[in-house]
């Protein structure tokens, strides 16, 4: 296995267009579709250089070498998005108190409270211009609430985040480009690496990606461990920066079990030793 560093220099000579994939000692090569993912970890956007590769970007993973034009990131004009945060009644507070940091690159934030006992469409609660405030029962079952935020979404795309989530405001801005650059290459739904921190320290379930920057008509499915439905050609992960997930022990010693009785079989209980365990490179 090649040490980050080693990997970095390989990455850095693709985007920079050295002749990395033009000599057969080399350690790997890539097509257009991983080219693009390769590009974002350095703030570039690729671009199919001509048809042949714009059908290899469409159709992945091909048989050509990428060939890509490849321009900064910031250099795309932003797409609005919404931020969608599900929690709740409990954690309501601290993400009101939090929703306000995303203004400087959200369009707006939307929040949706589990209440028990409400109706089954969510119920207005608070307006202030840039963050609402909704509530709707849970009801156990995640997809369901991540359908309501969707549906609550007045913009193309939906950047969706849990309670005890959070992204740099670096991260934030850089995925108003990003949907820019799924519009234009027919892309719906964007993961992100996610980093589980467990009392503060990074544990070994990682990268842990999250398809979370969906348009809004996505829809997700799954009781529990949700994901967006889609056909993956049309989705591709972004190596911009990582969702930060803050957890305790104690909350991971109930999370796989809690889960395990909504969904039996579901739970992956697999999760909670990788969630205890310090992360390792090996």
């Amino acid at each position: 296995m090649l040490a980050p560093t080693q990997n970095d220099t390989l990455f850095r000579d693709l985007c920079a267009r050295k002749p990395t994939l033009k000599h057969p000692g080399n350690p790997f090569g890539c097509d257009i579709y991983t080219m693009r993912t390769i590009a974002t970890r350095f703030g570039l956007a690729a671009t199919p250089e001509n048809a042949m590769q714009a059908h290899e970007l469409r159709h992945p993973h091909g048989t050509l070498s990428a060939e890509a034009d490849l321009v900064s990131l910031r250099a795309l004009a932003p797409t609005p998005f919404s931020v969608g945060i599900m929690c709740t009644e409990r954690e309501a507070d601290a993400v009101l108190e939090t929703a306000a940091l995303y203004r400087s690159w959200a369009d707006a934030v939307i929040v949706l409270i589990d209440r028990a006992g409400e109706t089954s469409e969510p119920r207005q609660e608070g307006d202030d211009g840039f963050v609402s405030v909704f509530s709707h029962p849970l009801n156990g079952h995640f997809a369901n609430q991540r359908n309501a935020l969707q549906a609550l979404c007045r913009t193309s795309w939906m950047f969706q985040l849990d309670a005890d989530e959070d992204i740099s405001p670096k991260l934030g801005e850089t995925l108003t480009r990003l949907a820019t650059l799924a519009d234009r290459q027919g892309a719906v739904s964007i993961g992100l690496p996610r980093q589980n921190l467990v009392n503060g320290r990074l544990s070994d379930l990682y990268p842990d990606v999250q398809y979370r920057l969906n348009r809004r008509e996505v829809v997700y499915e799954g009781i529990v461990h949700e994901r967006p439905v889609r056909i993956w050609q049309k989705s591709f992960i972004a190596l911009s920066g990582a969702i930060q997930h803050h957890l305790t022990a104690e909350h991971v010693a109930r999370r796989s079990k809690a889960y395990e009785g909504l969904k039996p079989g579901g739970g992956r209980l697999f999760e909670e030793q990788a969630l205890q365990r310090a992360f390792s490179a090996e």
